[in-house]
């Protein structure tokens, strides 16, 4: 019987060795067709993780990438595993990424974890390149997020720094945790802006939020919305839920505004708002309080403009000059993103002569340029003085809005972050009262230089301590 069944055996064997045969030459032929491509330098990589062991130990991926960039170039190649990843770490670079070569790199990864907290990508930071994402845009710059907007939530902003400096007023002398202060004015300003009263708890914790925002947008907050239209007084106090939901009501968008859009939009203004307006004004004190000099000249300014008034408001502020390039230099050496969210190629081209396939994730390392030694004199200290005779020749037009490339707080091209004036507000009134009404100190005899600037590992720039301080009342009165 076996010897039968041989002859059958023999030809499955030879016709398997034939096929084997048959697809490796093919996969060889195909192979060849395929151009080589000039990939940039990287880090040397392992096989199936690629270059990931570089970065696994690191707790702080900006800084690593910034050293690996140091040996293999500002624009880097690395493998993630089967992620093929491209980081930026130069403004000239930058500005091939950002604006010549803009609408290559206009997209978004696909992330499971965005798709699920953002509602299916219903965001606007993370939904893809698209007529979504053009009118979501539209909808947060000219509406949402307009001048006009952020000037009518000016009260609130008075409002809650104002509470912040009595908060202090009442510890004056007493040794303050001040950052946890701050998180808690940026909260308050936020919720205050997003659904117009503030959250019973202080605290920021994203689950409760998702939570909050579920329970707030509801058939009773619509009939409460409708109500609004015909109150005068009542519609002149917006907030951003309330906008949101007249436009679903109104039926003037291109595609159907779900709850769950309404819901992924907050999710973005919450996220972004409190966390980077926090982390810049914690900065922004953490640098004066290491820097007295730089301290005792912005509150002289204010205190010569000011002439002794007891409540601060907005416009008080816009002669104020030197506090506005402490904000700036703060920014410069702290950016809220050191890492500028990743985007996805998604057509090849080429690079600073270099060839970038379709695909590939792009990471534009803020933090190393905004370091970068060539075009910053002493690029690791803080000196708001800079920002005078910057190389652009005025302070004034080294800004905020990308296209200086050397500079890139909030990012630049079609997909740089589009709440800066709502941001840059949060931070500017609360720093300069705190400022302006107080003199501050640190405490057990510590001397400015031993303030630890350690920062906190994730994807914000925040600091690992607290800045704990003490607060002495100025002459003028809360």
């Amino acid at each position: 019987m076996e010897l039968q069944h041989f002859p059958l055996f023999l030809a499955t064997f030879l016709s398997i060795l034939l096929l084997i045969f048959t697809v490796k030459l093919l996969s060889k032929k195909i192979q060849a067709k395929k151009p080589t491509l000039n990939l940039p330098p990287g880090p040397w990589k392992l096989p199936f993780i690629g270059s990931i062991h570089h970065l696994i130990a690191s707790q702080l991926p900006h800084h690593t990438l910034r050293d690996l960039a140091k040996k293999h170039g500002p624009l880097m190649h690395l493998q993630l595993g089967e992620i093929p990843t491209i980081v930026i770490s130069s403004p000239r670079v930058a500005q091939e990424v950002l604006k010549t070569h803009d609408i290559a790199f206009t997209n978004r990864p696909e992330l499971l974890s965005v798709k699920i907290l953002a509602y299916n990508y219903s965001d606007i930071a993370f939904a893809p390149y698209g007529n979504y994402w053009r009118q979501m845009r539209k909808l947060c710059t000219l509406e949402l997020l307009s001048a006009k907007n952020v000037v009518s939530f000016a009260s609130i902003r008075e409002e809650e720094a104002f509470n912040l400096v009595q908060d202090v007023e009442s510890k004056s002398g007493s040794i303050i945790n001040l950052t946890e202060k701050i998180y808690a004015l940026t909260n308050a300003v936020i919720c205050r802006a997003a659904f117009g009263k503030r959250r019973k708890e202080e605290s920021t914790y994203f689950m409760s939020l998702i939570k909050e925002l579920s329970l707030m947008i509801t058939e009773e907050h619509k009939q409460k919305l409708q109500q609004k239209y015909d109150d005068e007084e009542s519609s002149r106090k917006k907030n951003l839920v309330n906008l949101l939901l007249k436009l679903q009501e109104s039926g003037t968008l291109d595609f159907s505004f779900t709850t769950d859009n309404i819901k992924a939009v907050i999710l973005d203004m919450f996220l972004a708002g409190t966390e980077t307006s926090a982390t810049v004004l914690d900065w922004a004190m953490v640098e004066m309080m290491r820097n007295p000099k730089v301290m005792e000249k912005a509150q002289t300014e204010l205190r010569r403009i000011l002439k002794g008034k007891n409540r601060v408001t907005e416009s008080d502020l816009k002669e104020v000059s030197y506090l506005k390039l402490v904000i700036k230099e703060t920014l410069r050496l702290h950016p809220p993103l050191p890492l500028l969210l990743p985007r996805e190629c998604r057509e090849q081209c080429v690079i600073n002569g270099y060839d970038i396939p379709i695909k590939t994730k792009v990471l534009v390392n803020a933090w190393a340029i905004n370091r970068d030694a060539e075009f910053w004199e002493n690029a690791e200290s803080f000196s708001p003085e800079r920002f005078i005779n910057c190389a652009s020749n005025s302070s004034n037009n080294l800004e905020f809005i990308g296209q200086n490339f050397e500079y890139l707080p909030f990012g630049g091209g079609r997909r740089m972050c589009p709440g800066i004036s709502f941001g840059l507000s949060n931070v500017e009134l609360p720093l300069a009262q705190l400022i302006y009404y107080f003199n501050w100190k640190l405490p057990n005899g510590m001397e400015p230089e031993d303030v630890d600037v350690t920062e906190t590992p994730g994807s914000s720039c925040s600091r690992k301590y607290n800045l704990c301080v003490i607060a002495t009342s100025n002459d003028h009165g809360v």
